[in-house]
């Protein structure tokens, strides 16, 4: 157990073991004789299509309540539900800006991959998110929940795709909302970092009328907008290594930490500079435009290319290169967001027996990120084909060449055009249309769905390829002929124009970087049209009581498109690949579950569902599971599910992604070509696979509930999730062993050798399984000190044990605890232990609330017992960082809520409240210096004051 464990369980134990008074959250029915007068009330709880009285069911249920989410200082439910235990590595957080599903927010159960979670709103589906994360990995977007209108969140940790079928392998996220709220309330509050940026502003009205009992009828509306600004990386430059790529001030090489500042690190090895660097046609040696030194060979010097002229950043590149860190520069820790979300749902009492119903959703997003600006990159690209990582040369007569006469391979960072820039705008809508009631003994619940999610996204600062060959070699007649057909904009201009760069970028025209770098956009939507109905009902008895049983039916229609940026689908933009995919899909779902109570003590529960899909099949999913309660204050709960994930249309639909990846070329190596046996890049183009069959999996629960007073709830749940049958891309390694390579000739250096690669071609398959587990635990308390108030206290700790994963060649190994491979984790690790301890103290109209957030430490290694160690080091050699750890990290959070009347309150809140800095990551690529799951380390400690009042 950590040292952090055993600071925290000091704390919370005397609180959790010693209550005497009113539980808070009790999970443990008692019965008194004014409570034996009322009817037995009888709830759904998620996982289960079954009524019941008691809330605890044989799976294990997280619940957050609108309490806690007060408590926790969190303005979205995305923010507060990746910042629970339960959440792990693959989920998709909002500073993502400029990934592949920039714009949204995905959560991640038991670290298996947003799409293997799934998320439901009143317990039904909602459409994806239109841009699938690294272009395969289609999730729910948690922005579009209203956060004032939420009632409570249930969690459901293990499998539940006999219960809702496809995409639950991991668990459930059931977000439930208000339902017949009557009043009305609004919510103003505004939150600033402690640097006085990072505004948080948000607005929210929340209204209902109407009583079901006497006026037959409840109208409920809540809108909420939000507000998010920007948060720079180069505003947190005196935060350790928040947003930074040169980390040469934390004990690494020059070679190392000079990536993507311009350096020079080899004599053939140059990055993109702010003056550029050109390669020597003699020597094949690149040389900074701004150097003065001897032995570049220059045959004209630019004096006006000063490194000084156009940075500050600390200089001594050992090449001989002007640095600078357009990471620090241009990226961002927060993008710019906001948003509007509306509600309302409408409650009609028809009779005694039925209620008719109405909900509609709507949500509006427009989202604004940046990144450092686009590089000429020497790379050969994939002739013809989606993908283009751009090998570019100055013209023998450019005006900026300082070989002139000689054409020169060119290495620049286009500063001049701008930073790349997105801006994302989503409209989500859902409705819904159902009834509701008793007939024949049976709870019936049936309704009609629709839901749209549509995104367009706008991106500048991107070059078009032919244009920038063009501009840079006017004189190359192939380039120029390309440019024009492709360009209107560039035909327009005058016949020779060059792109001066460096210091002479002052002299290009608005209508050169209108050619050179448009506006590009592309849209993707999804959608899902549902049509179910579920009915359950008890019958005949058991020695514990009567059973339940119920069943039910859904038909669902999909589809999803994405168009290709435009130009992606010509490889015709720089540094950006083709993504793109489209598919439908029809499936019905037949289902039942049955729950005996075959003794006093003992409850056994079974499920069954079997899904139709017109692309990929049947499925037939059992969940089996048992509660036993010798006591009234303890009980052991058990599961066994099976679950599965149908492809989604980015994987068996039409369309396919390209992106670059590294790889050495076995068949040139055998040859005798060198730099053939070390890694280089390539461009790796995917394509969907309609003959994918899903993933498949099983899952294990087993744990105990243990209220030993009559405020206190312990759980303990150990887990177990083993999937197969997992859709991945074709390693770049196998496609290259089977020859479903593209060569470039042109680079043959003797007669028999084929040419360097430029382009690998796959496709999505199954191929790995992964099996991972661990152990959950939650606790929590209250304790009433009389007229010194009210104190309460929870722990929620997961502890994973292992994240194997075997591939096809039956090779095994584990995440648990290490940086793990980026394919699996998201580059962002697979910490073994979260914990989230909150205490609280109430008193009359004052409470204060604190939540520490603990993320554990984990090895900088690619998997456990790595043969090549560690991932990173420092020039001294040493294992980097922390002896090849990186470390934990531990924040505390702050809440406080005066009441001054019934309906007046104002609460303050206090993030990070001693203003943590994030460990260094020099691995993860989701940031810069720092691991996203440390966001507000790098934020900064924040501040969030507001105000509520009721009508």
């Amino acid at each position: 157990m950590t040292g952090m464990l055993r600071r925290a369980f000091p704390i919370a134990a005397p609180l959790l073991l010693t209550v005497l008074s009113a539980h808070v959250q009790a999970q443990t029915v008692t019965n008194t004789p004014a409570a034996a007068a009322q009817p037995i009330q009888r709830v759904e709880i998620t996982g289960s299509n079954i009524r019941r009285s008691q809330a605890e069911t044989a799976s294990p249920v997280q619940t957050v309540n609108r309490a806690d989410i007060e408590k926790s200082g969190k303005t979205t439910v995305a923010e507060l539900l990746q910042t629970l235990a339960v959440d792990n590595q693959g989920s998709v957080p909002t500073t993502f800006g400029n990934g592949f599903a920039a714009g949204a927010s995905g959560i991640s159960l038991r670290g298996l991959g947003s799409a293997s979670t799934l998320v439901l709103l009143n317990g039904r589906r909602i459409a994806p998110y239109g841009l699938a994360d690294d272009g395969q990995k289609v999730f729910a977007d948690l922005n579009i929940i209203p956060a004032e209108a939420v009632e409570r969140v249930e969690i459901l940790k293990d499998g539940a795709s006999a219960i809702y079928g496809s995409d639950a392998i991991a668990g459930v996220v059931n977000v439930i909302l208000r339902k017949d709220y009557v009043g009305t309330t609004v919510r103003l509050s505004q939150g600033l970092s402690n640097e006085s940026d990072g505004g948080d502003t948000r607005l929210a009205v929340t209204h209902g009328v109407g009583d079901l009992e006497t006026d037959k009828y409840n109208f409920l509306f809540s809108a909420e907008y939000g507000k998010k600004r920007e948060v720079w990386n180069r505003d947190r430059a005196d935060r350790g290594a928040v947003g930074r790529a040169d980390l040469r001030d934390f004990g690494f090489s020059a070679q190392e930490a000079l990536g993507g500042t311009g350096a020079i690190v080899a004599n053939n090895s140059a990055g993109s500079s702010v003056v550029g660097n050109v390669r020597n046609p003699l020597n094949n040696n690149y040389y900074s435009r701004g150097s003065t030194a001897a032995g570049n060979g220059f045959t004209r010097t630019f004096p006006g290319a000063a490194c000084s002229n156009f940075t500050n950043h600390p200089q001594g590149d050992p090449g001989g290169g002007c640095l600078t860190d357009a990471t620090q520069q241009y990226n961002q820790i927060q993008p710019r967001q906001e948003t509007l979300n509306l509600f309302g749902r409408a409650t009609f009492q028809l009779n005694n027996d039925w209620q008719a119903y109405v909900e509609l959703n709507g949500y509006h997003s427009d989202s604004d990120s940046s990144s450092t600006p686009s590089g000429i990159s020497g790379s050969v690209g994939y002739p013809g084909g989606p993908v283009n990582n751009a090998n570019v040369s100055l013209g023998a007569t450019h005006p900026d060449n300082p070989y002139f006469g000689s054409a020169a391979r060119l290495r620049y960072i286009a500063w001049d055009v701008g930073p790349r820039t997105s801006a994302i705008e989503t409209n989500f809508t859902r409705a819904v249309a159902g009834i509701r009631g008793t007939a024949g003994g049976w709870d019936i619940d049936s309704a009609l769905l629709y839901s749209q999610s549509k995104t367009n996204r706008q991106q500048s600062g991107y070059l078009q390829r032919d244009v920038a060959f063009a501009l840079l070699n006017p004189n190359d007649a192939a380039n120029v002929a390309s440019a024009r057909a492709t360009s209107a904009a560039y035909a327009g201009l005058p016949a020779g124009s060059f792109w001066r760069i460096g210091e002479n970028s002052g002299l290009n025209s608005q209508a050169l970087y209108d050619a050179l770098s448009p506006t590009l956009s592309n849209d993707a939507t999804t959608s899902i049209a549902v049509a179910d109905v579920k009915a359950s009902r008890e019958f005949g008895q058991l020695p514990g009581g009567a059973m339940g049983i119920a069943m039910g039916a859904e038909f669902r229609h999909d589809e999803t498109e994405l168009n290709p940026t435009s130009g992606t689908d010509r490889g015709n933009i720089i540094g950006l690949g083709y993504s793109a995919y489209e598919g439908q899909r029809n499936s019905a779902a037949l289902y039942a579950e049955f729950l005996a109570p075959v003794h006093s003590t003992l409850e056994l529960s079974a499920a069954l569902r079997y899904d139709h899909f017109n692309d990929v099949g049947n499925s037939y999913t059992p969940k089996a599971g048992f509660k036993w309660t010798p006591v009234n204050s303890f009980a052991l709960r058990g599961t066994f599910a099976r679950g599965f994930r149908a492809p989604s249309a980015a994987e068996n639909g039409r369309g396919g992604l390209a992106a670059f990846s590294t790889s050495d070329d076995p068949v040139r190596c055998a040859l005798g070509v060198t730099s053939a046996c070390a890694s280089s890049s390539v461009a790796v183009i995917t394509s969907p696979n309609p003959d994918l069959s899903p993933e498949k999996s099983k899952s294990f629960s087993l744990g105990a509930v243990w209220d030993p007073l009559p405020r206190t709830s312990i759980s303990l749940d150990a887990w177990q999730i083993e999937r197969k049958n997992e859709i991945n891309q074709e390693t770049t390694s196998a496609a290259i062993a089977a020859g479903n390579v593209v060569r470039d000739a042109g680079s043959s250096q003797f007669a028999g050798d084929p040419g360097a690669i430029v382009a690998v071609l796959t496709n999505y398959i199954n191929s790995n399984s992964t099996k991972v587990n661990g152990i959950d635990l939650d606790a929590r308390t209250s304790y009433t000190m009389g007229d010194a108030g009210t104190l309460t206290a929870n722990v929620t700790w997961t502890h994973m044990l292992k994240f194997e994963r075997t591939d096809l060649e039956g090779n095994t190994v584990d995440y648990a605890g290490t940086h793990g491979n980026c394919d699996a984790t998201n580059c962002m690790g697979t910490p073994d232990n979260r914990v989230n301890l909150g205490l609280g103290w109430e008193r009359g109209p004052l409470r204060i609330n604190g939540v520490v957030n603990y993320r554990g430490k984990f090895d900088n290694t690619l998997f456990k017992d790595d043969p090549d160690g560690c991932a990173f080091h420092f020039a001294n050699g040493d294992d980097s960082p922390n002896g090849c750890k990186i470390g934990s990290f531990t924040t505390l959070d702050l809440t406080a809520k005066y009441r001054f009347t019934s309906k007046a309150e104002l609460f303050a809140t206090i993030q990070n409240v001693f203003d943590k800095e994030p460990p260094l990551d020099p691995l993860t690529y989701g940031a810069a210096g720092y691991n996203p799951l440390d966001y507000s380390g790098a934020l900064g400690r924040y501040f969030q004051v507001g105000m509520r009042y009721t009508f």
